[in-house]
């Protein structure tokens, strides 16, 4: 997500360009975003994410990837219309696989520290 929100800053710069990132993205048949809500979106990144899940929306799927909990999702988007509406788009039709406590990085750190 981080690396999105700086394309995203980049595009803003050029005439039309917040309009050909979404069209791309939208076309992708999966979307996985890492690292979801660890920085608040600024208003520019809500309205592209927004108009992203718009286009999205029943066309293609979407992974997010967070460590932060569904239920702060809401005032990390800004808890306004905007962040319902952007929710509105991910939670309905959804999948939702909690990995609980598991971390996969400080496993295999360990492994690797042992062998």
């Amino acid at each position: 997500m981080p690396d999105l929100a700086e394309q995203v800053a980049a595009a803003a710069l050029k005439p039309g360009g917040p309009a050909k990132l979404v069209r791309k993205y939208s076309t992708y048949t999966l979307l996985a975003i890492d690292e979801w809500l660890v920085d608040k979106p600024d208003e520019q990144f809500r309205r592209f994410l927004l108009e992203l899940m718009e286009l999205r929306y029943d066309n293609a799927s979407t992974a997010f990837a967070t460590q932060l909990a569904t239920k702060e999702w809401h005032s990390r988007l800004g808890g306004d219309t905007i962040a319902d509406a952007i929710l509105d788009r991910i939670v309905h039709n959804t999948v939702w696989i909690d990995t609980g406590e598991f971390n996969m990085r400080q496993r295999h750190g360990q492994s690797m520290l042992e062998s």
